[in-house]
């Protein structure tokens, strides 16, 4: 059986790499020219750690990104709404890990050019057409840097791990759009002290009335003890002008929602002015499929399920996609067809579901929920408005949604 994997970022690799513990061959191509370190900064939960373990890269990504002790949420005039342990020191079995996406594909480049093999990592391919036929699935390759048609290939089966502008779901689903909601984000990354513990995954204000969701990637990036933090400004707004993938960030579309955020421990402001990078993104997701396998072609990751990025747990359920087809496969190697079924009958549920958490009640929904009872305004005594224990339940509702849980954690 030969694997054809449309697309080399987190999950593709991380797919290459399953099916190759377990003896499977694939090929990954990849429409950049080149794999670059690129982007800013990803969280990945514990059960993302548990499967990047699982492919023996788990220390790796903990020595490449920083660990996190705490989930702190604070209103927009920097006072504590709630807190908590996560990781190993929430009792996890795995850590909680912050790390630039750059470092992070490089390491999974990497093991994949070691161990599935640098003639089997194609680049600069991207995927103009398919067709099936009994025994397989013919491939039209154009290249990227220069247009000209590629000579086609064939594969006995199909995964599309291309991303949220997957050019594979495109072709399997025509009519596919994106949903956009009026909710742009601009990201981020400042050298400066660290914040607080240096070890804290903080989400400040709220849509509404302007976010900021803030943690470290690297640590001592200049021998000066001064982290790299990343930092997203997420803004909800009565319009319909989205937010463009392909261009750099100006702050000056955005900064005045945060004028005025000086805390005791924190300038959002200046963190924001000192940025050294600066990129804008809308917040899109796409409506859950009701179906992602036709034949012999199916998909993972963001080309399956793309989601609000609000809970950190896009490179989780990518990862979590990868190590079921994997088994899934490796389980029915005579009939692919039967195997890819398994595979999106096993993952098309949950996931929906996590798409859906993230549209209404993602993590910081404690941020909006704080806001609304509060009037908007500080707070003298929070327990006059909402307990702990229910923003402890508002946080644990997710998790059990997403797939971490500590039951869901103690199981694995």
């Amino acid at each position: 059986m030969e694997v054809a994997i449309i697309g080399g970022g987190i999950v593709g690799l991380a797919l290459a790499l399953g099916l190759k513990q377990r003896g499977i061959e694939s090929r990954v191509y990849e429409a950049a020219p080149e794999i670059r370190e690129i982007g800013v900064g990803i969280t990945l939960l514990p059960h993302a750690m548990r499967e990047l373990t699982g492919l023996g890269l788990g220390e790796e990504a903990r020595a490449a990104g920083i660990e996190l002790h705490t989930s702190a949420f604070y209103n927009r005039f920097g006072q504590q709404i709630y807190s908590e342990p996560r990781g190993l020191a929430g009792g996890s079995p795995y850590p909680e890990v912050s790390i630039h996406r750059g470092r992070l594909h490089t390491l999974l480049h990497k093991a994949a050019l070691e161990r599935v093999g640098a003639d089997r990592i194609h680049t600069d391919c991207q995927l103009a057409g398919m067709q099936q036929d009994e025994d397989g699935v013919t491939l039209a390759f154009r290249q990227t840097s220069t247009g000209e048609a590629m000579p086609p290939i064939r594969a006995t089966i199909v995964i599309g791990c291309d991303g949220v502008n997957s050019a594979t779901r495109k072709i399997l689903h025509p009519d596919d759009q994106v949903v956009f909601t009026g909710i742009n984000t601009w990201r981020g990354t400042t050298r400066r002290k660290p914040i607080l513990d240096g070890r804290t995954y903080l989400r400040i204000g709220s849509i509404r009335t302007g976010k900021m969701v803030i943690y470290p990637i690297i640590d001592d990036i200049d021998g000066d003890g001064n982290q790299l933090i990343n930092w997203v400004a997420e803004i909800e707004q009565p319009t319909s002008k989205m937010n463009d993938w392909n261009r750099g960030g100006k702050v000056e579309d955005f900064l005045s929602v945060y004028k005025g955020w000086k805390f005791e421990w924190l300038d959002v402001e200046k963190l924001i002015l000192d940025a050294g990078t600066l990129l804008e993104y809308p917040m899109v997701d796409k409506d859950p499929l009701d179906r992602w396998t036709f034949g012999r072609v199916t998909l993972a990751g963001d080309a399956a399920h793309p989601m609000y990025p609000r809970g950190s747990n896009g490179s989780a359920q990518g990862l979590i996609d990868a190590r079921a087809l994997s088994e899934c496969l490796a389980r029915n190697l005579e009939n692919p067809q039967a195997a890819l079924k398994a595979y999106e009958a096993e993952r098309l549920e949950p996931t929906g579901q996590v798409v859906r958490a993230n549209r209404t009640s993602p993590p910081d929904i404690i941020n909006i929920r704080v806001e609304e009872l509060t009037g908007d305004r500080p707070f003298d005594n929070l327990d006059d408005f909402i307990t702990h224990e229910e923003l402890k339940a508002l946080s644990e509702q997710y998790k059990r949604v997403a797939g971490f849980s500590a039951t869901d954690l103690a199981k694995s």
